[in-house]
């Protein structure tokens, strides 16, 4: 593997890491409603366990509720138990061949609880990040090591991994203030 290969690959992996605590965020109620919050949530449907999103149409009523509309009418009364039963502690009612969600308010202890939350996975990003750093560190040093590249270049290649570390952590600190600030958003 040669310098730029490392760099690149480092590059995409830091990305992914970036994209990964975005998603794992997005699954972290706000008090307002968005489609997104039942990505998670699973339902039995023929004996196997998909997301929500695949077997009903979620859509946004208000900024308080959310309607689900199973594309089946025999899909009502699994979605209601899977909602129900799931850790965002909502409470689903259904309506007919449709089921309604309401997005209880937020506490401010529970908006507390939830920052405490959104710094852990903020936390997990970072030390993935840093890990990708020691990766790209120990590659430069092999290539050292096999005489493949000079201790000058594995310098300059540090150098690089560094700024594209610090480059990530910084966006991952905002990506966690934005999360905070929209959390305790009341």
């Amino acid at each position: 593997m040669s310098l730029s290969e490392i760099k690149k690959n480092t590059q995409e992996r830091m990305g992914k890491s970036i994209e990964a605590l975005k998603t794992n965020l997005a699954k972290i109620r706000t008090g307002r409603a968005h489609a997104g919050i039942l990505d998670h949530v699973q339902v039995e449907y023929y004996g196997s366990l998909v997301p929500v999103g695949q077997v009903a149409n979620v859509s946004v009523v208000d900024a308080r509720t959310l309607n689900v509309q199973p594309y089946e009418k025999t899909l009502v009364g699994p979605i209601d138990k899977a909602i129900r039963d799931s850790d965002l502690g909502l409470n689903p009612s259904a309506m007919g061949e449709s089921i309604r969600v309401p997005m209880p308010a937020l506490t401010e202890e529970r908006r507390r609880e939830l920052t405490k939350v959104v710094k852990a996975e903020g936390e997990d990003a970072k030390v993935a990040i840093r890990n990708l750093r020691r990766d790209a560190n120990d590659g430069a040093k092999k290539l050292v090591k096999d005489k493949e590249i000079s201790e000058d270049d594995e310098r300059r290649m540090q150098d690089e991994v560094q700024k594209l570390t610090d480059k990530h952590v910084a966006e991952i600190d905002k990506i966690i203030a934005q999360k905070e600030a929209e959390i305790m958003t009341v």
